[in-house]
């Protein structure tokens, strides 16, 4: 029985989040994606980090057909990096302790269908809203690799801890677990408990669209509670995403610089030819001034 709450145990109240108390301020144009800013140190950190979980696949003792196999769907491996209910204001982001998280290869093929469907999520709990800001275009192609996710969920008790779980679904495929927030707390259906989830993918998202699923979880037993997706609304539907690996900046175009006879000469004559054009013009308008300047005068005499 519940008696207009919902927690677990060993939490404490401690009122309302102090993170949402601060305004709604400028989206996030760029978060390092490691203690460096150049984008050969991200890529190389993320190399390692590759690197590491081959190394620990190879060490199970694999044979060498399972071995191919999986060195061969490394190279897809999705590593994201996600900070947690940050207050949005874009100089503190930077500030703030990021979280790796890497999950299996994207998968392609299947039904979009929900990963928690087959359970019954009553009607305690439901998402008023959510709001997806993009981030991160550094080649300006329109596919970006950050995610700003805002969501509001709300309960028919006093007070709920709860946890979510986001997932994409690349152009209609099925759901891929991206994402995992941490347990926080939601007061009825006040609007003052929104959750900010800041996202950047980093490898294994190839160019394309995708949808946005948010599941909602009792922190206390793991019951599923409600979803909310494209269906829902259109907010989470049709993203065009890429990760940051696939975001390759375009080069400046090189300056060629062309010697030949006469082209100089012709370019110069031409110059010359608009600047005496325009100092003719500035001399008329300045007899013009000249001129009326004695009949405004006796006007005003």
């Amino acid at each position: 029985m519940r008696f207009g709450c919902r927690f677990s145990p060993d939490s404490v109240l401690t009122g309302s989040n102090s993170n949402n108390d601060e305004a709604f301020g400028p989206k996030v144009n760029e978060m390092n994606a490691v203690n460096g800013t150049t984008s050969a140190g991200r890529k190389t950190y993320f190399g390692i980090v590759s690197a590491i979980v081959l190394l620990g696949t190879a060490s199970t003792g694999l044979t060498a057909e399972e071995t191919v196999n999986t060195l061969g769907e490394a190279d897809e491996i999705r590593i994201s990096r996600s900070l947690r209910n940050p207050v949005r204001d874009k100089e503190k982001y930077s500030k703030l302790e990021k979280s790796d998280e890497i999950f299996q290869a994207l998968e392609l093929d299947g039904a979009q269908t929900s990963p928690s469907q087959t359970e019954n999520a009553g009607y305690d709990f439901w998402f008023y809203t959510a709001d997806v800001v993009l981030f991160n275009d550094d080649d300006a192609d329109g596919f970006y690799w950050g995610i700003d996710l805002l969501f509001d969920a709300d309960t028919w008790y006093e007070v709920a801890e709860v946890y979510a779980v986001v997932y994409l679904s690349y152009e209609g495929g099925p759901w891929n677990e991206t994402a995992i927030t941490d347990s926080f707390l939601i007061f009825g259906a006040t609007g003052d408990d929104e959750y900010v989830l800041v996202t950047e993918l980093m490898s294994g998202y190839p160019t394309g669209h995708y949808d946005v699923l948010i599941e909602l979880f009792d922190s206390y037993d793991g019951e599923f509670l409600a979803s909310f997706g494209p269906g829902d609304t259109s907010e989470l539907s049709f993203l065009p995403l890429e990760d940051f690996n696939r975001d390759e900046p375009f080069a400046d175009p090189p300056v060629v610089v062309v010697h030949g006879g006469g082209g100089g000469a012709l370019s110069w004559r031409t110059i010359s030819t608009m600047l005496l054009l325009l100092l003719g013009t500035s001399l008329r308008n300045n007899r013009r001034r000249r001129q009326e300047a004695p009949i405004r005068r006796s006007q005003l005499d």
